[in-house]
């Protein structure tokens, strides 16, 4: 009734996959370099001349880098050094009129507080009159003179 599938597929002409390397570590999060299983170099010198080709290729990359972006650098502060002179003077009248309004508030507040100050002595001085002239007679039944001192 069914026919049984037949798995035959053609034979592909591409190369097959190299399988043959792995990471030293274990893992390449680790920092595991490259290692070859199927054909292992005969020497650490061979190691050692690639490692040396990758880090002439990476400071190549990075002086590359530097003199690219030196111009861009350069340009971003001047544009940055433009922006602040710009606040600068924007910023000075304000900051001038602010002075000039706190001084003029310092003033108004200075004045204030010396009529308070005046206030609040002249109710001192009512209340201290209010009471020496309700002062209680002492208890022998006698008030005492002005010139008269008290017993000691």
């Amino acid at each position: 009734m069914t026919e049984p599938m037949s798995h035959d597929e053609p034979e592909s002409t591409a190369p097959k996959a190299d399988e043959t390397w792995g990471w030293t570590s274990g893992s390449p999060e680790a920092g595991g370099a490259p290692e070859t299983s199927g054909a292992p170099e005969t020497s650490e010198a061979g190691r050692g001349s690639a490692g040396r080709e990758w880090l002439d290729q990476l400071q190549s990359m990075i002086e590359n880098l530097a003199e690219q972006a030196g111009p861009v650098v350069r340009e971003i502060g001047a544009k940055a050094a433009e922006l602040a002179a710009v606040a600068g003077e924007k910023a000075g009248p304000f900051a001038h009129r602010a002075a000039e309004v706190t001084a003029d508030a310092g003033v108004k507040i200075a004045s204030r507080s010396r009529d308070l100050a005046v206030e609040l002595r002249k109710d001192a001085a009512a209340a201290r009159a209010a009471t020496a002239t309700a002062e209680p007679e002492s208890t022998d039944g006698h008030s005492p003179d002005p010139g008269e001192m008290p017993p000691s």
